[in-house]
């Protein structure tokens, strides 16, 4: 047994030789480290642990990326059913609000015949919209605009008061929902309410147009 032997120094996978040499050259020898050193064994153990975690994260992102994935593809149908509501509907929707909106002011005329504070007009505007006035002190006007290619309507109050004070200006949009049958109606795009119908929207909107007063 070697000297380095009987000091309890274990070699690596180099030879007796090669070791001789090193130490006649003034070089430490190299030592073999144990497989069960305990650095080793924590090596192994990463080792045998990273297989398992590396597995649960591509798992949670794959299960993440489906969600994903599902979101939009809801996201897409509704977009492409809005688009055919609009393209279906829409049109006649306005046109049956702007019909329903000139029978309602045509019936609060007859109310009151001659008085020309209340002589409110209906007039047709580009696009299928329409303008309601109502001339006098106070006065107001509603203006009813489609944007078919963002699929809204919008709608734009100006009042004048009586008492010197600057104008008002209100306005906000509606959108076409669909039915459950398959047919179309309006939504107010800033509070939610549904509108059953034509009638019910004409209700709506004329309301402050015809008393002066905004909402």
């Amino acid at each position: 047994m070697s000297p380095m032997e009987r000091a309890g120094i274990v070699w690596v996978t180099r030879t007796d030789t090669e070791q001789d040499a090193r130490l006649n050259s003034g070089l430490a020898p190299l030592e073999r480290r144990s497989p069960d050193a305990p650095e080793n064994r924590s090596l192994a153990t990463a080792g045998r642990l990273k297989g398992p975690m590396t597995g649960e994260w591509i798992t949670r992102l794959a299960d993440d990326e489906r969600k994903r994935d599902a979101l939009r593809s809801r996201e897409l149908e509704a977009a492409a059913r809005k688009v055919t509501v609009v393209r279906t509907h829409g049109r006649r929707l306005i046109d049956e609000l702007r019909v329903a909106v000139t029978h309602d002011v045509d019936a609060f005329r007859h109310e009151f015949p001659g008085d020309q504070a209340r002589d409110v007009t209906v007039d047709s505007e580009a696009e299928g919209g329409f303008a309601v006035s109502k001339p006098g002190i106070p006065s107001a006007a509603l203006s009813v605009a489609p944007r078919w290619d963002a699929a809204v309507v919008g709608c734009r109050y100006r009042f004048t008061p009586n008492n010197g004070l600057p104008a008002r200006e209100d306005h906000f949009e509606l959108v076409f929902v669909p039915r459950d049958d398959d047919s179309a109606q309006f939504k107010h795009h800033g509070s939610g309410q549904v509108f059953a119908n034509a009638d019910v929207l004409s209700e709506y909107l004329l309301t402050p147009v015809l008393t002066g007063r905004p909402r």
